[in-house]
């Protein structure tokens, strides 16, 4: 029987606050590229994030991992470290990295890949509002 490649899906929640700024600009540039995500006393956001595996089934599982693994791997290195936590202050991630969307995805891209056994393809989407989302990579 031929391998077949499946994608499995883990879907996650946190909830953060970010400020989006660059120290390097005057407080005027700051406004005019990030408006609103620029506001000096933050801003949060109820972020999803959606982990996919993509790999071969396991013909003695059926799984291309076990999903509770997956589950532990994201509380561990995402929503523990990230959950009700303001990005910009409280985390090591972002202390010298703007915590945009695409820098969260790669940043979360990062903390799992090396977790994941390298026949694993990983992707993520990171939905910061309803209609606003990044996926990494592409």
């Amino acid at each position: 029987m031929d391998k077949k490649r499946v994608a499995v899906f883990r879907k996650e929640h946190f909830n953060a606050a970010h400020r989006l700024h660059n120290p390097e600009w005057s407080e005027e540039e700051n406004r005019r590229v990030f408006g609103k995500c620029n506001n000096p006393h933050y801003h949060g956001h109820n972020y999803e994030v959606f982990v996919q595996v993509t790999g071969e089934v396991d013909p003695v599982t059926g799984f291309v991992m076990d999903m509770k693994v997956l589950s532990d791997l994201i509380k561990e290195h995402i929503t523990d470290k990230f959950d009700h936590k303001n990005l910009n202050l409280d985390t090591e991630e972002f202390k010298n990295l703007n915590p945009s969307a695409e820098h969260i995805a790669i940043v979360i891209y990062d903390s799992l890949r090396s977790k994941l056994d390298l026949s694993l393809d990983l992707k993520i989407r990171l939905y910061e509002t309803e209609r606003n989302f990044v996926e990494y990579p592409v």
